[in-house]
């Protein structure tokens, strides 16, 4: 661990250090070697983050194409989120969630639970998604653990993306039935960290950012991660996301990580970011991962607009969601919450999409996976 100018504490193995400055300057010559190098390396990807890169970003396009093609052939695996709870114990600045929200809380109820499986069986999927906001009472490890047991007799695939656990809480997921849990460090620059999250468990930096290893530890098949771009130096956090996939595809090699690309989006809070990408610098980002990291999933979500998820599907994006629901419930005619995490930016539902996917020649996909390849 080593300490910035504030004293907070930055771990080694995600400190991008050096690389900063090659990201904001590297060469057209950095870049050419970084396309032309068959092992990309560190210094490889800052370069593909560049300025200079992202002058000749059709080439990266096409490279990011080619290996997304090589490993996942014209496939886009799909998934549905299903919010099982808003109750958030987390004062996060940027979030919907956030306990000083004013708005009504809601969870769902056992019978509930079992009501929104079945619509979203009916809709065809495969693999779901259970969220909630921070541990609380309402919402906590049984009541988690439970949901993930019952949604393992509806589907295939079934991942979690909740508050941190132990790796004995995790190993419970995994018994009853979860094969991917995913975690956001949000930032991983811990200044803007400190101050964004005003309260609760979440303060806790290194806490969270061992809480992958812990998922892999447990024997969960694999580990999410993510940064929330735009609510600090998305460069450091970039960087530093790839620095941490990296360290854990090292020590867990046998299990799997898979990388999303949220941007901060429109929620309750009226929150505005302070480092907001573009459309063509997550393009330029998404290209640099798939060109560095050609077997690694990478998803993008229905908080970007539908022309851009269109335009990166298969070009580096192997994996989506689509028919999203942000609120509590919702694929159950009638039983939404009114409040969602975020606004959903791709509202297409689940036929308009899948046409959409087979009119660029690719294969939507709503299983890869089966219990008996555990």
């Amino acid at each position: 661990m080593k300490r910035n100018e504030n004293s907070v504490t930055i771990p080694d193995d995600v400190d991008p250090g050096r690389w900063m400055d090659l990201a904001r300057s590297a060469s057209a010559d950095d870049v050419r070697r970084a396309l032309d190098c068959p092992m990309v390396g560190e210094a490889d990807f800052a370069a593909l983050l560049s300025p200079a890169a992202g002058g000749v970003l059709e080439e990266l396009a096409q490279r990011a194409r080619a290996r997304t093609q090589a490993h996942f052939g014209r496939t886009i695996a799909l998934y549905v989120p299903l919010y099982l709870s808003d109750y958030c114990s987390g004062g996060c600045t940027y979030c919907g969630f956030a306990s000083d929200r004013g708005q009504a809380r809601h969870r769902l109820e056992p019978d509930e639970i079992l009501r929104e499986f079945e619509a979203i069986a009916a809709m065809g999927f495969q693999e779901i998604l259970l969220l909630t906001g921070e541990r609380t009472p309402k919402a906590d490890y049984p009541y988690v653990r439970d949901a993930v047991a019952e949604a393992a007799r509806h589907f295939a695939a079934v991942t979690v993306e909740a508050f941190p656990m132990t790796t004995e809480e995790y190993r419970g997921l995994a018994a009853a039935g979860c094969v991917g849990v995913t975690l956001y460090q949000e930032t991983y620059d811990p200044v803007p960290y400190e101050r964004l999250h005003r309260w609760g468990p979440k303060r806790d930096y290194v806490q969270r950012l061992a809480a992958p290893a812990r998922v892999l530890e447990s024997g969960i098949r694999f580990a999410g991660l993510g940064a929330l771009l735009g609510i600090a130096d998305p460069i450091f956090d970039v960087l530093s996301l790839y620095r941490h996939a990296l360290q854990l595809r090292r020590r867990f090699w046998q299990s799997g990580v898979s990388i999303s690309f949220p941007r901060v989006c429109p929620q309750e809070g009226g929150y505005v970011p302070p480092h907001p990408v573009s459309d063509r610098f997550l393009a330029q980002i998404i290209f640099a991962f798939r060109i560095a990291m050609p077997d690694v999933p990478l998803s993008l979500s229905t908080r970007e607009q539908a022309a851009f998820r269109d335009g990166m599907a298969g070009v580096g994006i192997s994996k989506m969601s689509i028919a999203s629901r942000t609120t509590v419930g919702g694929y159950q005619a009638h039983n939404a919450s009114p409040d969602g995490q975020f606004h959903v930016s791709d509202d297409r539902d689940v036929a308009s999409f899948c046409a959409a996917l087979e009119a660029k020649g690719l294969e939507p996909v709503f299983k890869n996976w089966d219990k008996v390849f555990r």
